[in-house]
């Protein structure tokens, strides 16, 4: 039976191991979720990228306790990862509660906070024009790409579709990749507090009777 201080200490160097690839992972979708809603500067996609950058920190944190047994880096390390729990869980929840009406409100929002040179390098890039049927599309990025939507025997009312159409895909997966894999790990990090608590109250069979104490 796994019980011993052999095998908690083991899990629990495993476990971070597993962090430390947990962590690069939300790194590389929060980066992706950024950049997939370049315009809409999306706080809850910045807090899954955050929290895979503390949860990188954190896991060496566990490692560097782990294999010393450290009383005092276990328990900061055990009191920050229930934190970072509670707030990847609440964030991973944010992202999956939200609806496509929320999205866009979002995304309108992060539009008309954003300069003129980024909406004219998302609208080169995506080939449309302004953010949707009722916004200004008044951009001069529209009169560069409109020759690229229409073609020269097309109506004089031709233009290119809003930049909205084109984003609301990505900023919706971005949305769920962000959510589903903050949920799924974020009940890893439970499993490390418990891990933690455990292998605490453990003594070393190797070390000195008064070490534990």
């Amino acid at each position: 039976m796994c019980g011993g201080f052999t095998c908690s200490k083991n899990s629990l160097i495993a476990l971070n191991v597993l962090y430390i690839v947990v962590g690069f992972l939300l790194i590389g979708v929060g980066v992706y979720g950024r950049a997939a809603s370049i315009v809409t500067n999306l706080p809850i996609v910045g807090g899954i990228l955050a929290c895979g950058i503390i949860l990188l920190l954190i896991s060496v944190l566990g490692l560097v306790g782990t294999v010393k047994h450290n009383q005092v880096m276990l328990f900061f390390y055990m009191i920050i990862l229930f934190m970072l729990f509670l707030v990847q869980f609440s964030i991973a929840c944010s992202c999956l509660a939200v609806n496509s009406n929320q999205q866009k409100q979002l995304a309108e929002q992060g539009w008309s906070r954003v300069p003129d040179s980024i909406k004219e390098e998302v609208q080169e890039t995506f080939y449309c024009c302004g953010f949707n049927s009722t916004a200004s599309a008044d951009h001069p990025a529209c009169d560069k790409i409109t020759p690229i939507c229409c073609s020269p025997e097309s109506d004089a009312s031709c233009a290119c579709p809003p930049c909205l159409f084109k984003l609301e895909e990505t900023i919706n997966k971005a949305f769920k990749m962000c959510g589903e894999l903050g949920l799924v790990f974020s009940f890893t990090e439970f499993l490390g507090v418990w891990l933690t608590v455990r292998y605490r109250n453990q003594k070393d069979p190797r070390g000195s009777p008064s070490a534990f104490l």
